[in-house]
């Protein structure tokens, strides 16, 4: 029998504040992180030259969001901009604040929680926030470099003035001291730095040009070059956006045979806080070219589940083969609560496809703005569809537990009878939510259909079809629970939202492929 696997959410936040200087500013903020249970701080980075700290911890969404906030406290308390200087360009005490995407989780929950971040954070210190990366709400603002530009004093300047400057939250003033700050999510990244054997500080811009997207080189690197007067050397300081596509041996060859031109070369690299497996294993093969080398000939990852073994798969970590496997054997769990919710991810799935092609070239920029609003939102809905796949098979083994307690005398009995009421209305819960989010991805599917790329037509169709069966398999779950629960209250505002929640998602399928059919035809006159 398959053990219950508990489906833990985890994201990855990785704050950057103006400090690396003051040992006493840095050992406050790790306290702050630290004093959240449930966080775990995995590395602190710190440079007196770049005058910064970089700390990376993991956590339930939640619990990380108020460990980066707490750590906010103490950096507008005790980082002072107008006296703080380093190599590294800063516009906020609180300097940049990305959340990562790490296991049981979407870019679009991500999303939402860099703008609850945004939202707390502005209101308490009145600082003003922008949202970058996949946040952006601009285009211009994906790349932080852009809202950076300037840096505290440039940005102290024209905030208020020029209206590409106003923040998405908090004031549209610098705050004296503690500036400004970026939030946002995306996905992981590598921070690395090559450090060259001279102090001529051009030779590092010039490697920076040479590899840097928007000077030419690979696409998914972001890079400057810095002057390390401490060490009596000077930095290519870069980010990799995109480790699988441009990997790190890639781009070091690069940097070498460019400073090569000016007769110096890396004597040194640095990897900034965490680092995946997959990008270690790359250079590892680019430089010794073994004939085969990969995860499963490290040693150490066969015993990371500790005394009990490897970690067993949640639904959602398993391949699709894997997970039907799960479905067709001849047990309870995962069943169709399980297959609603999925069905629901997928659709929300193809939502946020649809709006992604709706996104790049003139003839979408009158919709831009609403598609991307679109696709953040119905992201997040597939990210808690993703979660409820593992949380409707828990529930109902929550339910079979509670039938199987003791009930020999009055008290067993008593306590039976409310652990299985309290159960079986947490059976009835998982659903339902997966009605509701379904529905709201339905929605989202409407306005793709309506004003999408028309090209991806049959997909915003297809989304359709997958989201109401999801809510109407859905629905048959919470309605076998709603019969074995005894208040009546409870079940009756339940079952009425659930009536209310299919006949609204009958009625917007229908308006959907009504939509699908007649852009269909549009598109079979115009070929």
């Amino acid at each position: 029998m398959r053990a219950a696997v508990t489906h833990m959410k985890i994201v990855e936040c990785v704050p950057n504040f103006s400090e690396g200087r003051r040992k006493d500013v840095i050992d406050a903020l790790e306290g702050a992180i630290r004093s959240v249970e449930g966080v775990r701080l995995l590395d602190i980075e710190f440079d007196p030259d770049h005058n910064r700290s970089v700390f990376t911890f993991i956590g339930e969404p939640q619990k990380v969001k108020e460990a980066a906030l707490k750590a906010a406290d103490i950096a507008v308390e005790k980082i002072d901009l107008t006296k703080q200087e380093g190599a590294h360009p800063r516009m906020g005490a609180v300097d940049v604040v990305p959340f990562i995407p790490l296991h049981g989780t979407t870019i679009g929950e991500c999303i939402e929680l860099s703008k609850q971040f945004a939202e707390e954070y502005s209101k308490k210190h009145s600082v003003p926030v922008y949202l970058y990366a996949k946040a952006a709400t601009r285009p211009e603002r994906f790349d932080l470099p852009n809202i950076r530009e300037g840096e505290f004093e440039g940005l102290r300047e024209s905030i208020g003035k020029d209206s590409a400057k106003n923040p998405d939250y908090g004031p549209n003033k610098i705050h004296p001291t503690a500036g400004a700050t970026a939030t946002g999510a995306r996905n992981f990244l590598i921070a690395i730095n090559f450090n060259l054997n001279t102090t001529n500080v051009n030779v590092a811009k010039a490697c920076a040009n040479a590899v840097r997207g928007t000077t030419g080189g690979f696409v998914n690197v972001q890079g400057i070059g810095l002057d390390l007067p401490d060490k009596g050397m000077v930095q290519v300081s870069l980010n990799l956006t995109h480790p699988k596509r441009t990997k790190i041996h890639q781009v070091l060859e690069v940097v070498r045979n460019e400073a090569k031109r000016f007769g110096a070369t890396v004597v040194e690299t640095e990897i900034v806080g965490m680092v995946p497996l997959f990008a270690l294993l790359d250079a590892l093969k680019y430089y010794l070219q073994p004939e085969k080398l990969d995860e499963s000939m490290i040693l150490d990852l066969h015993y990371l589940g500790g005394a009990e073994g490897p970690k067993e798969k949640t639904f959602s970590e398993m391949t699709l083969i894997e997970f039907g496997d799960q479905i067709r054997r001849a047990r309870a769990t995962p069943g169709g609560g399980s297959v609603a919710a999925a069905l629901g991810s997928y659709g929300s799935a193809l939502v946020c496809m649809v709006t992604g092609l709706s996104l790049s070239g003139r003839r979408f920029a009158a919709i831009k703005e609403e598609m991307l609003k679109v696709r953040h939102a119905v992201e997040n809905d597939r990210g808690v569809l993703m979660g409820l796949v593992e949380e409707d098979s828990v529930a109902f083994d929550e339910v079979m537990n509670a039938f199987k307690m003791p009930e020999e005398i009055p008290a067993e009995k008593k306590q039976k009878e409310k652990a299985v009421q309290a159960t079986t209305k947490g059976a009835a819960e998982v659903p339902l939510q997966t009605m509701r989010h379904s529905f709201k991805a339905l929605e989202g599917a409407k306005i793709a259909a309506e004003k999408g790329n028309i090209n991806t037509i049959t997909d915003a169709g297809m989304a359709a079809l997958a989201l109401l069966a999801a809510i109407e398999g859905a629905a048959l779950n919470v309605k076998v629970n709603l019969g074995n629960i005894t208040d009546k209250d409870f079940a009756k505002k339940m079952g009425d939202e659930v009536e209310d929640l299919l006949t609204k998602g009958r009625a917007l399928k229908e308006e959907i492929m009504a939509i699908v059919d007649d852009r269909m035809k549009q598109l079979a006159e115009s070929s």
